[in-house]
């Protein structure tokens, strides 16, 4: 008999690097999906932490082996002290997504740290976790996973539109579930803005400064990516392989800089969403809080605009991965091939007992 209600605490580590967002939620199954968010704050990385995790793209196969095991038990303290402050009771799971490496699906590869069997045991809890390998050895993606979320949480909503290290947007099509990464967003606005000294652009103000370059505006709209159909997924190899030497070859304030990278992304989210002729967007993650950006989201976008409270923006991944979690205990399908690519739907993500 499967259960019809479970509490479980969804875990995310993001491209930001920022923190970790860790929510504690109750899902309920009656013939639909409910969820209640009982409590959700992000844990934030020490300074030490937050540089280490941003060039780990650079270790040696050994060394990252190394630091996957040191980074487990420091992702166990984060979730340890949640669970503690919180006194949290009668934990189903902990279902966490780890903190990507490295993400290269065409060559079969994908790597989040932080998904070793030890993390049962340093919780204490039973852990659902390393949900993107099985789809990459499927043949998909393994990216993005949240559209499932989006199909039975958030339904009402014509498009679900995320804005983290990436832009993903989620849609339903002609009777298929469908996503993909459409560009860059704080992978590349939070890269700039730390070179002023700052981490991240706050409100988008300087951006607004700015003023946009034309030439770096249509040489970023050439990008190859934007010409791939989906399903289609990015990461920090792309950018740093393809946009940075490209932004490198303009000699131009940052503040141009980031005017011009805000315009770009706003324009390919509208570029990719207009043709779908599609109602309400509702829109989540950091980059909601950027507000110059989300007014140029909707120069360039028809659909209407719908901006949650803070709890939806900041912790809707985690609380996705919660249910993710959920409906791996189930041996239910987490994981759509309409959305990766994967040779057929199938229930992804690993159990670990304490």
């Amino acid at each position: 008999m499967k259960m019809d209600s479970y509490k479980v605490i969804g875990v995310m580590s993001g491209t930001s690097v920022d923190g970790v967002d860790l929510c504690a939620a109750t899902f309920e199954f009656d013939g639909s999906w409910h969820y209640s968010i009982d409590i959700a704050e992000t844990s934030l990385y020490p300074d030490k932490w937050e540089e280490r995790l941003k060039n780990t793209l650079h270790l040696e196969h050994d060394d990252l082996q190394a630091f996957d095991q040191e980074y487990t038990r420091h992702l166990a303290e984060h979730i340890n002290r949640f669970i503690k402050k919180h006194d949290l009771k009668n934990i189903e799971a902990v279902c966490s997504h780890g903190h990507t490496v490295f993400h290269q699906p065409e060559r079969g590869l994908t790597y989040q740290i932080g998904n070793k069997p030890d993390l049962a045991g340093l919780v204490g809890h039973k852990v659902v976790c390393d949900f993107r390998v099985q789809d990459v050895n499927l043949g998909g993606q393994g990216a993005p996973l949240v559209p499932i979320g989006d199909r039975h949480l958030f339904g009402s909503y014509d498009i679900c539109l995320n804005l983290g290290g990436f832009s993903n947007v989620s849609y339903e099509w002609e009777g298929s579930r469908w996503a993909y990464d459409v560009c860059p967003i704080n992978a590349l606005l939070n890269r700039y803005a730390s070179s002023l000294g700052l981490p991240y652009d706050n409100g988008g103000l300087i951006a607004k400064s700015g003023n946009l370059n034309a030439e770096l505006f249509q040489a970023l709209n050439n990008l190859s990516y934007y010409l791939k159909k989906p399903p289609k997924s990015l990461g920090m190899e792309w950018v740093e392989l393809e946009v940075l030497p490209l932004v490198s070859n303009f000699d131009i304030p940052v503040k141009d800089i980031l005017n011009t990278l805000t315009e770009h992304m706003a324009h390919q989210i509208g570029l990719h969403l207009n043709p779908l002729k599609k109602s309400s967007m509702l829109i989540s993650g950091g980059g909601t809080y950027n507000t110059y950006l989300i007014d140029r989201i909707r120069v360039f976008n028809t659909a209407e605009v719908i901006i949650p409270d803070s709890v939806i923006i900041d912790f809707k991944e985690a609380l996705i991965f919660g249910f993710l979690g959920i409906l791996r205990l189930r041996n239910e399908t987490n994981c759509l091939k309409s959305v990766t690519g994967a040779h057929h739907d199938h229930c992804s993500g690993e159990v670990y007992l304490p």
